[in-house]
């Protein structure tokens, strides 16, 4: 429409978000509800990675009127630091084209039951994941058996069909291949912190994790600033959601019934239990799942981590 321009949702802060449009950067503002709207999403309730559109504002800023339809969106359930406080819906990122769960080799070890966390949320929402483990180069230093554990979790992820990039932004292993994977996507990037998130984006793009920085001590005001994600563009084209490190990821809008649909390995197996789709694939009797656990084609990790996320879902 006259007068308006079309930009992406790159930070959300409080009252206002950071706007990626034309190579600007602009603080922008959000307009009432119910004086204008595009598409079925309403400009305040914006999640980064929308597109929107808004009118300047004088220099570096502007006004939200609306936004496009989404195309994807990757959510997860609120911590609740108190007992009595109600989870709530917490939108992570809009319109990506890819998960990518970062854990590190070693240093912190990884925690494979928080990776299965990411991709059973990445299942729900439709999106593929690809798997990055950094810092391959202390794998090497952590002795046999870690690096067997470690390289055997791995070979079950790719086993079930999930993408695995192991990268070392020390030595370079695996970096150039890593970029393909991003070039020309809109990826959201998951992860605790101390995995070498940062890192992992100087080697992907000089300076590209100092600019998260700076970005976010700018606009992030204060305590926002490891609680919000971050949009950023790639040279090479796509994009890269950036995500503050989390201790806890919970599950949102994913039933306990649905759950094992969310398991690409299970799928095959549903519904060819003895008591068909009311079975929980623990000890019933005539387990499909079960069986497939024992007989190998199902990982035992996997199976336990289903029945951990189960007992949280």
């Amino acid at each position: 429409m006259a007068g308006q321009t079309q930009g992406v949702v790159i930070r959300k802060n409080p009252d206002s978000c950071l706007v990626y449009s034309a190579g600007d950067h602009l603080l922008c503002t959000l307009a009432p509800r119910k004086k204008e709207h595009h598409g079925s999403v309403s400009a305040g309730d914006l999640a980064v990675g929308d597109v929107v559109y808004l009118r300047p504002a004088g220099s570096g800023q502007g006004v939200i009127v609306g936004a496009e339809p989404r195309t994807s969106l990757l959510r997860r359930r609120s911590a609740t630091p108190m007992p009595t406080a109600r989870a709530h819906e917490q939108v992570i990122a809009a319109n990506v084209d890819q998960a990518v769960p970062v854990f590190a080799a070693a240093n912190p070890a990884p925690t494979w039951n928080m990776l299965d966390r990411y991709l059973v949320s990445a299942e729900a929402s439709e999106l593929p994941a690809l798997i990055v483990l950094t810092k391959v180069d202390l794998l090497y230093q952590a002795g046999a058996e870690a690096e067997a554990q470690v390289r055997q979790a791995l070979d079950d992820y790719q086993r079930i069909g999930y993408r695995v990039a192991a990268v070392s932004a020390f030595s370079g292993e695996g970096v150039d291949a890593l970029r393909q994977e991003l070039q020309g996507r809109s990826s959201v990037l998951l992860g605790k912190s101390g995995v070498g998130k940062t890192t992992l984006l100087n080697a992907l793009q000089p300076g590209l994790g100092l600019r998260v920085q700076e970005v976010s001590s700018k606009t992030g005001k204060g305590k926002h600033t490891t609680t919000s994600s971050e949009w950023f563009p790639l040279e090479d084209g796509g994009a890269i959601i950036d995500t503050p490190g989390v201790r806890e990821f919970g599950l949102w809008d994913v039933d306990q019934d649905d759950l094992a649909w969310f398991f690409p390995e299970m799928r095959p197996f549903l519904g060819g239990c003895k008591f068909g789709l009311d079975c929980g694939h623990d000890e019933e009797p005539g387990c499909a799942v079960r069986q497939a656990v024992m007989a190998g084609s199902i990982s035992p990790r996997r199976w336990q981590s289903y029945l951990r996320l189960k007992e949280d879902a």
